[in-house]
């Protein structure tokens, strides 16, 4: 449903209120001439806002995936004596063989520090 120009609807007499209504914050009940467009015209908005976004997700096209899982299952399932952390390929064995490598260096660091630490140089 698309809406008419808001302008249409809002008056465009932006003048000075008058002293019936009681200025611009009135308890008599009357409409404010100078904030009501404002706001008429922020409804608006809004609304086209809500209109454009619900028309913009709602008509995308959904991506299909395939469902690789039943392939995924029997790739890691299957006996082959190959470990289970290696059956991913070759990115699986460039991990494991960088993890190997860190925890290696890590832990001759770490006895290398404490053997400083246990015997300080004399100075």
């Amino acid at each position: 449903m698309l809406l008419a120009s808001p302008r249409s609807h809002v008056p465009t007499s932006f003048g000075k209120p008058s002293q019936k209504s009681g200025g611009c914050y009135s308890s008599k009940g009357g409409t404010n001439s100078i904030l009501m467009p404002m706001i008429l015209e922020l409804m608006f908005n809004e609304q086209r806002l809500q209109q454009l976004s619900s028309r913009t997700i709602s008509s995308s096209a959904r991506r299909q995936v395939d469902n690789m899982v039943k392939e995924k299952q029997k790739l890691f399932q299957a006996d082959n004596g190959i470990p289970v952390h290696l059956k991913g390929g070759a990115k699986d064995a460039i991990l494991y063989r960088a993890t190997m490598a860190l925890t290696v260096f890590g832990s001759g660091f770490v006895v290398y520090e404490l053997l400083n630490a246990a015997m300080p140089k004399k100075a």
